[in-house]
């Protein structure tokens, strides 16, 4: 390989022409100029500032601060906006890294759980409408047109699907679509009926879906990286609900459920539980 420098002497530009004579040209001013324009200025919530490569995720920067808290990062909030943990970041933004202690960190993993246990009730019950499922205060629920309410056995069915579902630490992922064609897929699926009523009363040109193992879902996200995040969890209860909370609408089937990141976590929910109901049994023996 020959070199041939060129005529500046602070900055030289370097020709190399390689065996196969192709010509290759560096200047090292060049390459400290890209990596200094590569680089992205991250504020905390503390206001203090760090550079990181543009490029990067949320995970990175957790990993960047402590290897705990990127073991226990759910999501991102940027910019004000819950983002997922994966997501890449190419400009100066302000971050706050989310974990299940945040209610936004619990949000997010309590939202993905109704989506692993909607999959399990599909493949449990293949004929089932799905129609939403949200976080709530503890935990989540899911609605659901069956042909019949679920009793604990079903509870139980849907609960090993979960566990396997969780197993396999199936990514979450995320595509768009737009609106028009969403409700075209939705109307051509025997079981789409609820979706399609959602989508019609969106005002958004392109709407969101998120998919893991054999699952997707109509959703505006974000959600925890894989199933894999969800160690503990229990189906605590099924009962009627109206679509739309309207009585004149059709009844669906509410399953309620909670989950958490440390198996810990759930046994000291369900003895809360416990406790709780011992005490409405005493002031009900009064």
């Amino acid at each position: 390989m020959q070199d041939v420098t060129g005529s500046n002497p602070v900055s030289p530009t370097i020709f190399r022409e390689d065996n196969d004579g192709e010509l290759h040209v560096s200047n090292p001013l060049l390459i400290v100029y890209r990596h200094i324009m590569s680089m992205i200025q991250i504020t905390f919530p503390d206001n203090s500032q760090r550079e990181f490569e543009s490029g990067t995720t949320g995970f990175d920067i957790a990993k960047a601060i402590s290897p705990g808290l990127a073991k226990a990062a759910i999501a991102v909030k940027i910019d004000g906006q819950v983002r997922g943990l994966f997501e890449l970041i190419d400009s100066n933004i302000s971050l706050e890294v989310l974990t299940f202690e945040d209610p936004l960190g619990k949000e997010v993993f309590w939202h993905s759980s109704s989506h692993i246990m909607a999959q399990a009730v599909l493949e449990v019950f293949p004929k089932t409408k799905l129609a939403i499922g949200p976080a709530i205060e503890e935990g989540w629920y899911y609605d659901f047109e069956v042909e019949k309410p679920f009793s604990p056995t079903d509870l139980e069915k849907i609960e090993k699907k979960m566990s396997e579902i969780v197993a396999v630490k199936a990514k979450f992922s995320m595509s768009t679509k737009s609106r028009t064609e969403a409700i075209a897929q939705y109307k051509a699926d025997a079981n789409g009926d609820y979706k399609v009523e959602i989508l019609e009363g969106l005002e958004d040109d392109t709407v969101s879906f998120y998919a893991h193992s054999r699952f997707e879902d109509l959703c505006r996200g974000p959600h925890i990286p894989n199933t894999g995040y969800v160690k503990a969890f229990k189906l605590i209860a099924s009962s009627g609900a109206y679509w739309r909370g309207d009585e004149k609408r059709q009844m669906l089937q509410r399953i309620y459920g909670v989950s958490y990141p440390k198996k810990a976590m759930l046994a000291e929910y369900l003895h809360r539980m416990e406790e709780a109901k011992k005490r409405d049994h005493r002031v009900i023996g009064r």
